[in-house]
């Protein structure tokens, strides 16, 4: 349940956004290689290459680009309708 419409802070933001570069810049070197061992099979290998192309770019734009807003409201607190109540002496 979501209390506050507040943004995570800059710092996990950028955690994250780290996070995903550093996958997207993983699966560069992955592609690379398997590129070099299919080189007997000319498309496989040449679409490797070109799967790994603009992998850099696309890590830059999705790593600099800001969190989505939550579509989620904030719940407000509402009171309870049940109230303490005094007991009268007798």
């Amino acid at each position: 349940m979501l209390i506050t419409s507040a943004a995570p802070s800059y710092q996990d933001q950028l955690k994250a956004r780290r996070r995903r570069y550093a996958i997207m810049m993983g699966l560069r070197i992955p592609c690379i290689v398997l590129a070099v061992v299919f080189a007997h099979i000319w498309w496989l290998a040449l679409a490797l290459i070109l799967l790994s192309v603009p992998l850099p770019w696309m890590a830059v734009l999705i790593a600099n680009d800001r969190p989505p807003r939550k579509s989620e409201t904030p719940q407000n607190m509402q009171r309870s309708q049940k109230a303490l109540t005094k007991k009268k002496p007798q």
